[in-house]
């Protein structure tokens, strides 16, 4: 079985390395550079792990905080794998197993 992967986002530290401590000093150098962005999703971004995030702004963030993706994204095993895997009765795994739905039968409407 392969480990699974997660991983931890260092933007406010790669920032604040950078003398950035205010989320919107990312604003303006975005628009700078074709990202719009309103201030809570900046907020967001630098304050949350992105689920999804545009290579867009990705090579923006690189370039305005001229460091590499190794300095934002750093790979780490996922935590509490194997509790997550556990299902009711026992067995592992992230299937339904014999879990089925019922079939419909429909039926004529008597006149």
């Amino acid at each position: 079985m392969s480990a699974r992967l997660d991983y931890r986002w260092h933007l406010r530290q790669v920032m604040a390395a950078r003398g950035m401590f205010a989320t919107t000093d990312l604003i303006g150098p975005l628009a700078r550079r074709g990202v719009q962005l309103s201030p809570s999703q900046v907020y967001r971004l630098v304050t949350d792990r992105p689920e999804r995030l545009s290579l867009k702004i990705l090579m923006a963030l690189l370039d305005i905080l001229d460091c590499t993706m190794a300095d934002l994204i750093e790979p780490v095993a996922a935590a509490g794998q194997a509790a997550r895997a556990r299902v009711a009765g026992g067995r592992t795994g992230a299937g339904v197993g014999d879990l089925r739905p019922t079939r419909a039968r429909i039926a004529a409407v008597p006149e």
